[in-house]
This record gives C-alpha cells, structure tokens and sequence, in this order.
C-alpha cells in the first residue's frame, strides 16, 4: 500500500499532492509486552509474515472499523482477512493429513 493512499484518506488534498509536497509519517511506538510477545510469536508460526505487514495490516482493520472509507484501505483490510483465513486453513489440512 502506498503511503499517500494512507494520507488520502485523513486528507483528501494529499492524494494530489508530488511525493515532495506530502510530509512522511514516521511512526515508532512503545507497545505492551504481552502485546510484543503475541506478534513475535505470530511471526514465528507464520513466515509469509513479517513485523512491517502485521503493522500495516493491523493499521487497516483499525481505520477501515473507524469509518475510512478509502479503496485501498479496504483492499488490504480485506486481502489480509481473507489471506489469513486461507492460510489457517491451509494450515488445519496438513494437520489432519499428518493425523
């Protein structure tokens, strides 16, 4: 996802705006230890995943349950969504297989 269809979404304007007139959103957050340990665990038991797509993942579900209404905010709400589910699924089947 690019960052200016992120920004587009708070304000309209920047979707119009050159890479040089938007400002950079920089974003370093302290976040709970449980909350760490879930994401790292998380990662570990899926390796198609990595800290940024959890984040921006995680990013979208809240804008998208918030009211935002841009397209590629939604894309990703729901490619993640059903990403996850396919592949939780996939991963349910070669348990049974291995049973």
């Amino acid at each position: 996802m690019d960052r200016n269809q992120l920004e587009s979404c708070i304000n309209p304007a920047l979707a119009r705006a050159s890479a040089d007139e938007t400002p950079y959103v920089s974003l370093e957050s302290e976040i709970p230890e449980v909350l760490f340990a879930a994401m790292k665990g998380f990662i570990g038991a899926n390796p198609n995943w990595d800290q940024y797509q959890v984040m921006s993942s995680a990013l979208a579900r809240f804008l998208y349950q918030n009211g935002c209404s841009e397209r590629a905010v939604t894309e990703r709400y729901l490619d993640d969504l059903f990403t996850t589910t396919t592949s939780q699924s996939q991963t349910k089947k070669e348990d049974i297989r291995t049973a």
